[in-house]
């Protein structure tokens, strides 16, 4: 019984003897190397990430240009349809004075011809009483007129009496030609101030004109500006997948390499003190405490959180409340009425600040100038996710966006757009980010 007890006691032991042999040398040389790649292909695939990473920095800097050259573009329709408006005021005016000189020329005209007819009407009635008188043999009135004269005294009245109604009759004559060059000088004086009103009007037409087609112009090149920027952005957006592609494959490269690195080296150590190294390591070091974000972090994220759940929405000037997106309103002929805003349910750069902090219980002004005095001014190199950054001057701020970390932001650009995530923009950004929660 001891001996049968003896021997399975020793069969016991060999078996665990022989499966820790099997075990060291299974871990040590029955596991195949992983692969191990050439110093070649390293080199190769780190020279193709840079070549990659110097297109992507190449289209950067030709999408940072074409998007300046966009902004001034802009910058150039709306000023053209300031000068269209001033255009058709001017108009409207010349217009009108025109209508009032021609409608004084017209009475003018009218009075001078009744003042001709008057003077017509009178001289005809001298040239009958001239003649009436002529014939009956006296210069000073009707025969008929003194015979029947009862007494010399009314004969000489009559007398008097004729001789006046010939002076009152050439009196009148004259005052009536008189009136009639008065009539006539003032015709002429409203026929020169119609002229020169016609032509007002005229060089209005053509300042309307030329300032219609300068604002069609200009809009035009805006479009194909923006045309470019599309193109631009799609030509980098293909580059940065290559790029990621290739910095993929490097990577894959670096973790084949490592992974054959640590092979090398386990297999240089003994299994049992390299497991007793990890097992004394993971006792001597202290389980971390995961970090709590603070209130106002965390208060930031959702705000971040709401904008970023708007990718992709459409730019709609005006439009934005903060219960979502909303109906764009007109802007009168500029880029908002070419691009339809008015019938687009979408956010403006203010308007998606105002939805994305209604999240959290801040009430902002649906206007970025008064955005930016809207809570705590923090320095740019102080910048945390959910602070906001303006572009323009202090005292014409024209665009906000928002911060959300990693040198990006999330805005609702211009019409035409939708919102969507862009690295930022340092060029003309206003000094400070205003933090509101």
């Amino acid at each position: 019984m001891a001996v049968r007890a003896r021997v399975t006691r020793c069969l016991i032991a060999g078996g665990i003897a022989t499966t820790l042999t099997l075990t060291v040398i299974g871990t040590g040389w029955a596991t195949p190397p992983p692969s191990n790649p050439s110093d070649s292909d390293l080199g190769s695939s780190r020279a193709d990430v840079a070549a990659k990473a110097a297109e992507v920095g190449d289209l950067a800097n030709q999408l940072s240009a074409a998007e300046v050259k966009l902004a001034q573009l802009r910058d150039q329709v709306e000023q053209k349809m300031e000068e269209a408006n001033k255009a058709l005021v001017d108009l409207q005016t010349a217009r009108d004075a025109a209508d009032r000189a021609r409608a004084d020329a017209d009475a003018a005209k009218a009075d001078a011809q009744a003042a001709g007819g008057a003077v017509d009407a009178a001289r005809r009635r001298l040239d009958e009483f001239a003649a009436a008188s002529y014939q009956q043999g006296s210069t000073v009135g009707s025969v008929s007129a003194l015979v029947d004269a009862s007494s010399p005294e009314n004969l000489l009245a009559r007398v008097q009496l004729l001789d006046a109604i010939s002076g009152s009759e050439l009196s009148t004559l004259a005052d009536l030609q008189r009136a009639n060059v008065d009539k006539a000088n003032q015709e002429s004086v409203s026929r020169k101030a119609l002229a020169t009103a016609t032509q007002k009007q005229q060089e209005a037409d053509a300042a309307k004109a030329k300032v219609d087609a300068a604002m069609a112009a200009a809009a035009a090149a805006r479009r194909e500006e923006a045309k470019q920027v599309e193109q631009l952005s799609t030509s980098k957006t293909d580059v940065e997948s290559q790029l990621s592609a290739a910095q993929d494959k490097v990577n894959d490269l670096q973790t084949q390499r490592q992974r054959y690195q640590d092979w090398a080296a386990q297999k240089a150590r003994d299994d049992a003190a390299a497991e007793a190294a990890a097992q004394q390591q993971a006792v001597a070091a202290p389980p971390q405490r995961p970090a709590v974000p603070s209130a106002g972090a965390a208060r930031a994220a959702i705000a971040v959180a709401r904008a970023m759940a708007q990718l992709g929405v459409a730019y709609a000037w005006g439009g934005g409340t903060a219960y979502g997106p909303s109906r764009g309103i007109s802007d009168d002929g500029g880029d908002a009425d070419f691009y339809g805003d008015y019938n687009k349910i979408g956010f403006d750069c203010s308007g998606l600040m105002v939805y994305a902090f209604a999240g959290v219980g801040v009430s902002l002004p649906h206007y970025s100038g008064y955005q930016y005095y809207a809570g705590q001014h923090v320095p740019l190199s102080q910048i945390q996710p959910g602070d906001m950054l303006f572009y323009g001057t202090p005292s014409n701020i024209h665009h906000v966006t928002m911060y959300i970390g990693d040198g990006r932001m999330i805005e609702a650009p211009y019409s035409g757009s939708v919102v969507r995530v862009v690295p930022v923009r340092w060029g003309e950004i206003m000094p400070y980010a205003t933090r509101v929660v």
